[in-house]
């Protein structure tokens, strides 16, 4: 019989070469990338426009704001559709616990986003997943998973289809929030679906965090003004394996998974407390104070260390080493630095070649830190000519990619320094972050599907 420390070898062994074999086969696994960085080793344009670079370009139909995911010869993404079938949002379930009813927690308040949620409805939507080739941007499939009056809309500038699906090179999962997670095989044919109930999100912002998947664990952050929770479902399966209740109002964070110590366990950013549980079990082993309302960025882990970071009516941003941390980690030894000041609000961070960039709010206004120690190499950089951005900046090719909800990328010099290479312009309105595999870069709009690529004459 193998030795537990030789399991633990092999599992952390096999993680390691799945992570280097998606970056061979040109993945883009989940909506931050293979390692959740928003870093990528591919070398795509700095340059493009519409009459320049585009590879292709296709018409999307429905609407959605998710990264799409890219696996070998395929790209994914997904959509609602709202159709002319009228409906009653009270036929959708009430649970808004995901389980039981409602709590009494109060979903009024001020918004978070410049505007207040959007109105629900009384049209059925159509919930879809779809598949495109990678070379061509041909259609190949397209899977409708849901079908239902949504019980509440999303902000004016949201979606019903905000979250990102994922995928382990055998199945795509798309989460629909309280329409539901889905499992498909890789020829768009349903192998599972799970309810978890219903979420009212704070001022009817609508839902948006994406699952993440480890092993044969998917865990979905539930955060919402009912009862909030943190779930593991079996990926095989959909059977639930554990489910944590969390004292926290509506975030957005997507969770991520650190090995720590050769046990694995799954960060979640939150207003109360960011917190880390055990995967195996959902047993809560640290917190951590400091966060903003409204969390949406997700943290990132590298060698060790979680960066989590708020920037909703305040800022924060914090390193925590994981080695060691238990219990309450206020004024612990584990918090390496803390930053209070030019943090975002809708984007994540990007870590790429040892720093940390991110922007102001949800401005073009750049910072760039050190990762190792918190000191910045420059703040409060005005990228000119960009307003509102709510896709999370990706680094490739040594540069760093900022896209705005108007459809313009600046390109800038990664480094000590925040020199712009190029500023580049697609008619269409991206709030998805781009996805960087080889060459290509990728970028789903509210309209338009584009694989930007040197082409000939350029």
């Amino acid at each position: 019989m193998k030795s537990t420390h030789s399991i633990a070898y092999l599992l952390v062994l096999f993680a390691v070469v799945a992570n280097v074999s998606a970056q061979q086969d040109g993945g883009w696994p989940a909506w931050r990338g293979a390692d959740g960085t928003g870093a990528s080793d591919g070398n795509p344009p700095t340059t493009w426009g519409e009459d320049s670079n585009v590879r292709w370009k296709v018409k999307l139909a429905g609407d959605g704001t998710a990264t799409p995911i890219i696996w070998k010869d395929r790209i994914y993404v997904t959509a609602v559709v709202k159709t002319d079938k009228d409906g009653d949002p009270k036929e959708k379930k009430s649970g808004g616990s995901g389980r039981g009813g409602r709590s009494g927690r109060s979903r009024r308040g001020r918004g978070g986003f410049g505007g207040g949620g959007g109105d629900t409805t009384s049209k059925y939507h159509q919930f879809l997943v779809s598949a495109y080739d990678r070379t061509t941007g041909k259609h190949v499939w397209t899977k409708k998973v849901a079908e239902e009056v949504p019980h509440e809309g999303a902000h004016g500038t949201g979606s019903l289809a905000a979250a990102s699906v994922l995928t382990d090179g055998e199945h795509i999962y798309a989460f629909f929030g309280s329409r539901g997670i889905h499992c498909l095989d890789m020829k768009g044919d349903l192998k599972w679906s799970q309810d978890l109930g219903t979420m009212w999100t704070r001022n009817s912002f609508g839902e948006g965090a994406s699952p993440v998947v480890h092993g044969n664990t998917m865990v979905i952050n539930w955060d919402h003004e009912g009862d909030s929770f943190i779930v593991a479902l079996d990926k095989r399966s959909g059977k639930e394996r554990w489910r944590t209740k969390r004292d926290e109002s509506t975030s957005w964070g997507t969770p991520q998974v650190a090995t720590v110590g050769g046990k694995e366990q799954v960060l979640i950013t939150g207003t109360r407390a960011s917190r880390g549980y055990d995967l195996k079990t959902g047993k809560e082993i640290w917190s951590l104070g400091g966060m903003t309302s409204n969390c949406i960025p997700s943290p990132i882990i590298s060698d060790g260390v979680a960066y989590l970071m708020s920037g909703f009516r305040g800022n924060k941003f914090q390193a925590v080493k994981l080695a060691g941390a238990k219990g309450d980690l206020d004024e612990s030894k584990n918090v390496l630095w803390e930053l209070g000041s030019g943090t975002s609000y809708v984007p994540s961070a990007l870590l790429y070649q040892s720093n940390l960039y991110f922007l102001r709010s949800n401005s073009g206004v750049l910072t760039c830190v050190d990762a190792k120690s918190g000191k910045p190499h420059y703040e409060g950089e005005r990228l000119s000519g960009m307003r509102t951005v709510y896709a999370s900046p990706v680094g490739a090719g040594g540069h760093v990619y900022v896209t705005s909800r108007s459809g313009v990328t600046k390109v800038i010099k990664a480094g000590a320094k925040p020199e712009v290479v190029a500023t580049n312009e697609l008619d269409d309105t991206i709030d998805g972050s781009a996805a960087v595999v080889g060459d290509v870069i990728y970028f789903r709009g509210r309209k338009n599907l584009y694989c930007i690529g040197a082409t000939k004459g350029n």
